[in-house]
C-alpha cells in the first residue's frame, strides 16, 4: 500500500497555521505541504472568513496531518494521542521541551517499563503526544494510538476486528491483555499494534474512569484509490450503528470519526486555481458520502 493511506486531521478554531508553525518548529524534518482555503464567495457552515484558511497539510515524520479551522465547536483530546518513536533520551528531551512549551505533561518525564525515557504531554493546542526512546528508532516516527474510554470501554478488541476487516490489506500485529495488578481491567487491551492500510496504529483500552471520549477533534482521513474503494469504506465503517455524516465523515460504531476520500480530492481543494477550489468546496457542501465524478466536473467547471 502507498504511504500516507491513514492521514490523522486535527480540529482547531482558527489556529491551524499558528499550530503548523509551532509543529514544523518542533519536527526536524517538518514542513507545510498544502494550504486549502474557504471560498471567498462565502456560505461555508463553518461561518470563518471568506478566503481564510481551511486546513494546512504538513509533514512532521510518518505520517502526514492535517490541520483543520473548523470553530470552537470540537477540540482535541486524550482518546487520540500519537505515540512518537525517538533514538535516545537526548531526542526525547529536546522534542519535549519544544511541544510542551506551553502545554503540560500527562505523565511525567521519566523511565518507565516501556522505555527508558518517556513522557505523555498534551501541547497548548490541546493535541496529546507521548514521546519515547526506542533502540529500533532509527529516525523519528508518529504513531496514532486510539484510547477506548468512557462509553467504548471494554470494546478495542472488537473495534481491531472491524477496522482490519473495513481496510483490506490490514492486520493485527500483536494484542497484550491486562493481567492483575496492571491497572486495567482483566482481559481488556492493554495495547494492541496494527498496521491499516499499512500505516502503523496503536490501540488499547483506557479504563472507564477517563473524562474524555471520541469526538471531531481528532479524526483519521482514510485516502482512497478510486469511487469504489471510498463506496465499499464508507459503508464498512457505518455498519452496525455507526453513521455517514457531511463532506465524507463517517462515526463507527465505537465512536471513532473518520473521513473517507481521496488525495485527489484534496489536491483541488488546495488549488492555485481560486475559481476551481471554490467550485469544489460548494460541491461538496451538500455530499454525504463523496461523489468523486461531481467533484471532478466541479473542479473542470462542468
Amino acid at each position: 500500500m502507498a504511504a500516507d493511506r491513514i492521514v490523522p486531521c486535527i480540529w482547531l478554531d482558527d489556529q491551524a497555521e499558528a499550530a503548523a508553525s509551532f509543529y514544523v518548529a518542533a519536527f526536524p524534518e517538518g514542513r507545510v505541504d498544502a494550504v486549502a482555503r474557504y471560498p471567498r464567495t462565502g456560505g461555508n457552515p463553518s461561518n470563518r472568513p471568506p478566503g481564510s484558511v481551511l486546513t494546512v497539510g504538513l509533514t512532521l515524520a510518518d505520517p502526514r496531518f492535517t490541520l483543520l479551522n473548523g470553530g470552537p465547536v470540537f477540540k482535541p483530546n486524550p482518546s487520540v494521542s500519537f505515540h512518537v518513536h525517538l533514538p535516545d533520551a537526548a531526542a526525547v528531551d529536546a522534542l519535549h521541551a519544544a511541544l510542551g512549551a506551553g502545554g503540560m505533561d500527562l505523565m511525567p518525564l521519566g523511565a518507565y517499563p516501556w522505555s527508558p525515557r518517556f513522557v505523555w504531554l498534551q501541547d497548548r493546542f490541546g493535541v496529546s503526544w507521548q514521546l519515547m526512546a526506542r533502540a529500533d528508532a532509527a529516525r523519528p516516527t508518529v504513531v496514532p494510538a486510539i484510547m477506548f474510554a468512557r462509553p467504548h470501554h471494554g470494546r478495542a478488541r472488537d473495534a481491531i476486528a472491524a477496522y482490519v476487516a473495513a481496510l483490506p490489506g490490514s492486520r493485527v500485529v500483536h494484542v497484550e491483555d491486562f493481567g492483575e495488578g496492571e491497572g486495567g481491567e482483566v482481559g481488556t487491551v492493554k495495547q494492541a499494534a496494527l498496521e491499516l492500510l499499512g500505516q502503523p496504529v496503536v490501540a488499547m483500552d483506557g479504563g472507564p474512569g477517563h473524562a474524555f471520549g471520541f469526538d471531531e477533534g481528532v479524526s483519521l482521513q482514510v485516502m482512497c484509490a478510486d469511487q469504489a474503494e471510498v463506496d465499499r469504506v464508507s459503508t464498512a465503517l457505518a455498519a452496525d450503528g455507526g453513521e455517514e455524516g457531511p463532506c465524507g465523515w463517517v462515526r463507527d460504531r465505537f465512536g471513532l470519526w473518520w473521513q473517507v476520500g481521496t488525495v485527489q480530492v484534496g489536491a483541488w481543494m488546495a488549488s492555485d486555481d481560486e475559481a476551481a477550489r471554490d467550485r469544489v468546496f460548494h460541491a461538496l457542501l451538500p455530499m454525504h458520502r463523496l461523489d468523486l465524478a461531481a467533484l471532478e466536473r466541479a473542479y473542470r467547471g462542468g
